[in-house]
C-alpha cells in the first residue's frame, strides 16, 4: 500500500510541474489497460474521449508554457488546476489498486502543491544561475514531467 500511496504523491508533483500531463499519462495507461479504473467512479479516465481531451490539451500546455504572458504556477488559477488534477490524478492511482480514493487525492494534491512550487522555484535559479533563457529550462522541464508521469502510471 505504501508503494501505491507514493506514487499518487508522484503523480501529483508532475501535475505540479505541467498540469495536464498527469492526466493525460493517466488517461493513456488507463485506456491502456494498464490502470485498471473499471468498475469505480474514475472510469471515464479510460474512455477514448478522455485520452484524445487531455493528450490535446497536454500539448497545447506544453507549448502555451513557453510563452511570455504565461501566468506563474504559483498564481490561484493555475495552482488550482494543479491541484484538481493531482487530486484526480492521485485518486485514480489509488482506484487502480483498490486503495482509498479521498487518501490518493488528498497526496496527488499535496504532492501538486509541492511540484508547483519546487518547480517554480528551481526553474526560476537554473534560469538565473546559469543565465540562460528560460526556454533551455523549460524543455528539459518538460521532459521530466513527461518521464516521470509514464514512470508513475507504469509501475
Amino acid at each position: 500500500m505504501n508503494y501505491i500511496l507514493a506514487l499518487a504523491f508522484g503523480i501529483g508533483v508532475v501535475a505540479g510541474l505541467r498540469s495536464l500531463t498527469a492526466p493525460a499519462a493517466v488517461a493513456w495507461a488507463a485506456h491502456s489497460g494498464w490502470l485498471t479504473l473499471q468498475d469505480s467512479p474514475l472510469a471515464f479516465m479510460a474512455s477514448t474521449w478522455a485520452v484524445i481531451l487531455f493528450l490535446a490539451l497536454a500539448i497545447f500546455e506544453l507549448v502555451a508554457d513557453l510563452l511570455p504572458k504565461t501566468p506563474k504556477r504559483t498564481a490561484p488559477a493555475p495552482l488550482a488546476a494543479r491541484i484538481i488534477t493531482g487530486s484526480l490524478c492521485g485518486a485514480c492511482l489509488c482506484a487502480s489498486a483498490n486503495q482509498s480514493l479521498p487518501i490518493g487525492a488528498a497526496l496527488g494534491a499535496i504532492g501538486a502543491v509541492i511540484g508547483a512550487f519546487a518547480g517554480y522555484e528551481i526553474r526560476k535559479r537554473l534560469v538565473a544561475g546559469l543565465n540562460v533563457k528560460d526556454i533551455f529550462i523549460a524543455l528539459p522541464e518538460d521532459l521530466i514531467a513527461i518521464g516521470l508521469a509514464w514512470f508513475f502510471v507504469t509501475r
